[in-house]
């Protein structure tokens, strides 16, 4: 029998409450982000991507900020921490201090195509380096059991007990490739990874094109492990497809959860209801907050500019309002300003115009609807 999204499962000996997780997402995926997403019902969050070097050194803002495990995350689910890396001593070392510091889970990165990472030998390189790459894994693998030995857990524990180890890999570094395939059984014979997460696209293509859906299929045949499908997962029918397609033992939402955590509850809760613009200016309202308890106020002004887009694209404004609202939040010095904008009865009112001009097909000149968006105007209730 098919097991349903809402059903729980073992990640070697961790239950994890539901089979939809949140991706790693680099550069993105913090606490409060990966909070967002279990307060929508994710059943698992895994963290942006660590550098394990980064952690070896003691790096200030890697250990203070990127590994930081915030307590109300554990409420709905385990946390995982991303690693990425090509140095096995560092790797060990780094998955046993990620150990020590809490988290449920680690992670490997072997799937980022991104150049700088590659031209390290970490990511997506490593599909190129097989047997490093087993070294990396059964090193984290290592050193995650060398953290519950100290912590008095026992002495016998092995790779699938304790602590699990994952790993994320891509298809191939191009197109046509099977490396991350054949790889991917090499990790869990050999270095005792407790499942893979599976992207099923080149490295080369970054985003772009298809995923091979059938090949995930394939993988989940024949992988002794469970294998956690990623990759093309934009909304809930076509994640719903490919989770029965494919056979996989859980999906993890990407790309297609930023700004949009309602496609946990979607994909969970049932139903395909959008987000009024009210929940979305409320939801971006609580982004704003956390993200100042993060950064502080100065930081977070600047950090919000990359999530501004996902929220305002589900606004319900057409283009030209969008774009309009768009760049007067992206050069708004301060806080203050970016909530005054945001002000429901402004954004309401600009949504309300827009409906108001296609029914009596009239055009609004921009200029016009900058000053609607930036006037003066009642306080909505926070």
């Amino acid at each position: 029998m098919t097991p349903a999204l809402t059903d729980s499962w073992m990640l070697g000996s961790l239950r994890v409450p539901n089979r939809v997780m949140l991706a790693p997402l680099a550069g993105i995926g913090n606490w409060f982000v990966r909070l967002q997403a279990k307060r929508y019902g994710a059943g698992m969050a895994v963290s942006e991507m660590v550098s394990s070097h980064a952690i070896r050194h003691h790096n200030e803002k890697t250990c203070n900020e990127m590994l930081r495990i915030d307590p109300r995350e554990r409420v709905c689910g385990p946390v995982a921490i991303q690693l990425f890396g090509e140095d096995p001593a560092t790797m060990r070392f780094a998955a046993a201090h990620v150990a020590a510091l809490g988290a449920d889970a680690i992670d490997i990165n072997m799937g980022c195509p991104v150049a700088k990472v590659q031209k390290t030998g970490a990511g997506a390189a490593l599909l190129a380096q097989p047997d490093r790459a087993v070294a990396v894994a059964r090193a984290a693998v290592e050193g995650a059991r060398q953290a519950h030995r100290a912590s008095g857990c026992g002495a016998d524990l092995t790779g699938a007990d304790g602590i699990p180890v994952t790993v994320k890999l891509r298809s191939g570094l191009r197109p046509g490739e099977r490396s991350g395939f054949e790889l991917a059984h090499r990790l869990v014979r050999e270095a005792g990874v407790a499942a893979i997460a599976f992207h099923p696209r080149s490295a080369a293509v970054h985003h772009k094109g298809v995923p091979d859906y059938e090949l995930a299929a394939r993988l989940v045949a024949s992988l002794p492990a469970p294998v956690i499908l990623t990759g093309g997962l934009s909304d809930a029918a076509h994640v719903r497809e490919a989770f029965a397609t494919t056979g996989a033992e859980a999906v993890m939402l990407a790309r297609g959860a930023l700004g949009n955590p309602w496609l946990f509850a979607q994909l969970l809760q049932g139903g395909e209801h959008d987000p009024s613009p009210h929940e979305v200016l409320a939801e971006l309202d609580w982004t704003i907050d956390r993200a100042v308890e993060h950064l502080g106020e100065q930081r977070a002004t600047r950090y919000l500019r990359k999530f501004y887009p996902w929220y305002v694209a589900r606004l319900q404004l057409d283009s030209r309002r969008a774009k309009e609202l768009q760049g007067a939040l992206q050069t708004t010095p301060t806080l203050a300003d970016v909530r005054a904008l945001l002000r429901l009865p402004r954004v309401g009112a600009a949504v309300a115009a827009q409906a108001a001009e296609r029914s009596s097909g009239r055009a609004r000149r921009p200029a016009i609807l900058l000053r609607s968006l930036t006037a003066p105007g009642p306080r909505d209730p926070r």
